[in-house]
């Protein structure tokens, strides 16, 4: 398993994620055959959000029932929630942000999130709200590191314009067949392509220069939310055709290799797993021990549509 330093932490993470959206009709004996076979293969880090389970805090309270860790055990792991999605409305308000915090400590049986991340753009946000909310959060020791989800440059700046502690992740959709965050650049200023149309307002690069690590949500899904590509011959043939190959010749499956070609970007991004089966989360961990070759890489990107022109 790789693991990254985020930049301005002292956090140590596998390149893998643990999603937990999953969970809430899981047993507690089959919660804790998924999350211990992640951390058997390296991975350290479990990604929740106040909102997963379709009702408020269940996912993390699944998991707080389910595990009950120790506290030499919860050391060892680095639990990130997210906060600020309300049904119909998002809210970065402090008082709710607080609220949420408070919840996500309660439901998880324990008194500090690694990280919290700020859960899609608030279109009313006002920075100084959110910049009381973390300060209160850091020196109650309830929160001790921070960052955002689904925002771009601009927002990530304005919210720097008040808030003190480093903002160190961003989560964001991409996979291979979603990946207007590096296609963008690689077919820049060409008349007349889609690819060309900047949707991301540079993010990518933004945050490899602003050492803000990029967390990929829906690795595996085709478009946006148009079901997974791994096997979907009808729309992805050539792209299954390539995964296929390549995976073979790396003996991992190709759910590993969809896994490879993200970890292999150099921006060092984590990818976020859904699954709730302990096999596929071994497939995505040897996938992430995969270095593909620029060959490979640049082949995976044109066979799931994208120009290189």
């Amino acid at each position: 398993m790789q693991t990254y330093q985020i930049p301005r932490s002292d956090l140590s993470v596998s390149s893998v994620i643990l999603g937990l959206m999953r969970i809430a009709k899981m047993s507690d004996a089959d919660i804790q055959t998924l999350v211990n076979t992640a951390l058997d293969a390296g991975i350290n880090m479990m990604d929740h959000a106040d909102i997963y389970g379709g009702e408020l805090h269940l996912c993390e309270k699944r998991f707080g029932e389910a595990m009950k860790l120790t506290p030499a055990q919860r050391e060892k792991i680095v639990i990130q929630s997210k906060a600020g999605i309300r049904k119909g409305f998002f809210d970065f308000s402090e008082a709710h942000i607080l609220e949420a915090v408070d919840g996500s400590l309660k439901a998880l049986k324990t008194d500090y999130l690694d990280v919290l991340l700020l859960h899609r753009p608030d279109a009313l946000v006002e920075p100084e709200e959110v910049a009381s909310a973390f300060d209160k959060l850091q020196s109650s020791g309830k929160v001790r590191n921070f960052g955002v989800s689904n925002q771009t440059p601009g927002q990530i700046e304005l919210l720097k314009t008040a808030v003190k502690q480093p903002l160190l992740v961003n989560q964001v959709q991409l996979s291979i067949t979603h990946a207007p965050l590096v296609a963008q650049g690689v077919a820049i200023n060409m008349a007349g392509l889609e690819q060309s149309v900047d949707r991301n307002l540079g993010l990518l690069d933004y945050s490899r220069k602003e050492g803000m690590t990029l967390q990929a949500w829906s690795p595996f899904q085709r478009g946006f939310f148009d079901g997974p590509f791994i096997g979907d011959r009808e729309n992805c043939a050539a792209l299954n055709d390539a995964l296929d190959e390549i995976a073979a010749a790396h003996g991992v499956t190709p759910t590993g290799i969809a896994v490879a070609w993200i970890t292999r970007h150099p921006a060092k991004m984590q990818v976020v797993l859904g699954t709730t089966r302990p096999d596929r989360v071994r497939e995505c961990v040897a996938g992430a021990g995969v270095t593909l070759s620029r060959e490979e890489w640049y082949r995976l990107f044109t066979a799931a549509g994208y120009i290189v022109p």
